[in-house]
This record gives structure tokens, sequence and C-alpha cells, in this order.
């Protein structure tokens, strides 16, 4: 288990939420400079306050443990999730974008 990749990923996912060092550690109840070595990789952290983390940051533990390529089931599943919120006209226009993305990433031979 990398530690640094852990710790680096929770500092990404913290940022992303908007949260500071001090926050993220009172929801976790840990102490900042517990959080703040954790963040850089110097020390190992417990099941627990991994759980915890993963709870207050709102991901998965497997987001935290493991590198996430976005698979095709799971990129369907976010965009399903995107076009229940919006209007026929914005599924429409977003369809459409999609669907001009690929053929200019077809054109250019843009791959993965």
């Amino acid at each position: 288990m990398n530690y640094c990749e852990i710790g680096q990923k929770i500092r990404k996912y913290r940022k992303a939420k908007g949260l500071s060092q001090e926050q993220l550690a009172e929801l976790v109840d840990i102490s900042v400079t517990h959080l703040s070595h954790i963040e850089t990789g110097n020390t190992k952290l417990s099941l627990q306050v991994f759980v915890d983390l993963a709870k207050a940051l709102e991901v998965q533990t497997d987001d935290l443990l493991y590198e996430q390529k976005l698979g095709k089931s799971k990129a369907i599943s976010e965009l399903s999730e995107t076009l229940d919120s919006c209007s026929s006209q914005q599924v429409r226009i977003i369809v459409d974008t999609v669907k001009a993305l690929k053929i200019s990433l077809d054109r250019h031979n843009v791959v993965d």
C-alpha cells in the first residue's frame, strides 16, 4: 500500500470539495497535524480514519486506494446522472456536442 499516493488523493479530493485541512480534520475528528502527515504520506492511517476520510470526502474507499480509469459503464452512468437533471433541449445540445467531439477526436487520431 502506497501511503504517499493515498495521501495525495485525499488532498486532491479535499481541495476539490473546497475544504481546508482544519475543516476535514474536524469532520474526521483527528488533529490537523495528523491529517497533514496523512496527506504527505509521512504516517500510516488506521482503517477507521481511512473510512472516515472517505465518508467525509464523499468518495468510495476504492477511489483512494486504486488508480481509477473511467470505464465505459462508469462514464455512461455519470452521463446518465447528468442528463437526468437536464431539459430536453439541454439533452439535445449535450448529445450533439458529444457527437461533434467524437468526430474531432477521430479526425485527430486521439487515443487513450
